[in-house]
């Protein structure tokens, strides 16, 4: 039995920094085919033979055609990511816009306070203001004391 064991310090601080970096560098490159690939495929621009091509270039000669496509269409490839942050952010604020009810129907808690403003005027009576209420609470427009609803702002 004269198999060398090593222990962790018998491994040189230089080997490990070394291996970190080796380590580092291999993430990157994962990191840089897969941004390469969903480029490829974001591409409006290009034809699906052109995205064909890229794709095989880069899944048969992996290092050689990341590297060509960087230098080829690196430049555009900023713009089309940041266009689709912007077109995804005006996305979610429309999303945003439209469940905080921007619309110009108002809520049934400001048709309450405005039914109850009316019926403190004396415009309409406790009997119209009930079912004016009622009408509200379920959902539908209620009618003011001429037949029209009560939708104005």
């Amino acid at each position: 039995m004269s198999a060398q064991t090593y222990l962790a310090y018998d491994y040189p601080l230089l080997s490990v920094f070394w291996s970190m970096l080796l380590f580092f560098l291999w993430i990157m490159w994962f990191i840089l085919l897969f941004r390469v690939v969903v480029d490829i495929f974001r591409d409006d621009d290009m034809s699906g033979w052109a995205k064909t091509g890229w794709l095989v270039l880069t899944v048969l000669l992996p290092f050689l055609g990341v590297f060509v496509y960087v230098i080829a269409r690196g430049k555009n490839m900023g713009r089309r990511e940041i266009a689709q942050a912007r077109a995804q952010q005006e996305a979610i604020d429309a999303r945003i816009r439209q469940a905080a009810g921007s619309d110009s129907r108002p809520s049934s808690v400001d048709e309450l306070a405005r039914l109850s403003e009316i019926r403190d005027r004396g415009a309409i009576t406790d009997d119209e203001f009930r079912k004016a209420k009622e009408l509200v609470l379920s959902g539908h427009a209620p009618a003011g004391p001429s037949g029209s609803t009560t939708h104005t702002r």
